[in-house]
């Protein structure tokens, strides 16, 4: 890791970033470590040669994630096609995918520049919206889709099929289609079950539904999963990881599958996963 480049993405709407970011990037420096900024850091730093999002990503060989969990559900989607490592610093409040606290954050980085860590490989997945027989949008994601009904306050019907094969009509505020990493996000607030990630498997989680037979739905983490937008309903979206809203009309159909790329969360041996639910959901110690 000696040689390698630090692509650093911030959120700074959290007060310590600025302080945060000005001494990780000159303790980076002082190492002779590569630092890449998105234009929105350098600007924190008033430092010219900021670089597209994008690009951060393409030309970063680590990207060091100055955050919350929304910050890192963005850089997820960015690194998606080259899978580079993410470090998460949790700036915010509970912080699932944020591995590292701020007073840990020194420790942690010569710990990732001495190899001592593993890679946590998250699913994520595709969609790709149809409109008469043409993609006219598409995305991928780590957390979910969510199909909903936008600001309208009546319910949208959806038409969903797994495998091609026809599973059930239902009306609902909308439907969430998650990873188990996005188990512990709307999902879990929808009523949904919480899934390890070392399961692969997709989950559908109705929002509200109109009946109240319609339960959450684990299917197999190869599953295609076609929802068919079947209501006349204007401002009904897909919205991607919480971030990107896509307008849906009738007929639309939302095409969701596991991506054949993979988020890698940078962890350390001593992490695991039920303490870290333990922590984030106040569980008893027991």
């Amino acid at each position: 890791m000696k040689s390698k480049s630090v692509g650093i993405l911030t959120k700074p709407k959290f007060p310590e970033v600025k302080t945060t970011l000005q001494g990780v990037v000159t303790w980076l420096r002082d190492r002779h470590i590569t630092v890449l900024l998105d234009t929105t850091s350098a600007s924190l730093l008033s430092e010219q040669g900021g670089i597209q999002k994008t690009q951060l990503a393409i030309q970063s060989d680590v990207l060091l994630i100055l955050g919350g969990d929304g910050t890192i559900l963005s850089a997820a989607r960015l690194a998606a096609e080259r899978s580079i490592p993410i470090l998460g610093v949790n700036m915010g409040g509970l912080g699932f995918l944020t591995e590292v606290r701020l007073d840990n954050l020194y420790a942690s980085l010569d710990r990732v520049f001495a190899n001592d860590f593993t890679l946590d490989e998250r699913l994520m997945l595709q969609t790709h919206v149809h409109r008469h027989g043409e993609t006219v949008a598409r995305g991928i994601v780590l957390n979910d889709v969510v199909i909903s009904k936008g600001t309208l306050a009546r319910m949208i019907e959806l038409k969903i099929a797994i495998q091609g094969q026809f599973v059930t009509n239902l009306r609902a505020d909308g439907l969430i289609v998650g990873t188990p990493t996005g188990s512990t996000a709307y999902s879990m607030s929808a009523g949904g079950p919480i899934i390890n990630p070392a399961v692969q498997s997709l989950i559908l989680t109705p929002i509200s539904p109109h009946t109240l037979t319609h339960r959450p739905l684990i299917v197999p983490g190869n599953a295609e999963i076609e929802v068919t937008l079947t209501s006349k309903d204007e401002g009904a979206m897909a919205t991607l990881d919480g971030q990107v809203g896509i307008a849906m009309t009738q007929g639309d159909t939302a095409v969701i599958q596991a991506s054949e790329h993979r988020t890698r969360l940078i962890r350390f041996p001593e992490s695991h996963y039920y303490e870290v639910l333990r922590e984030k959901l106040k569980w008893g110690d027991g």
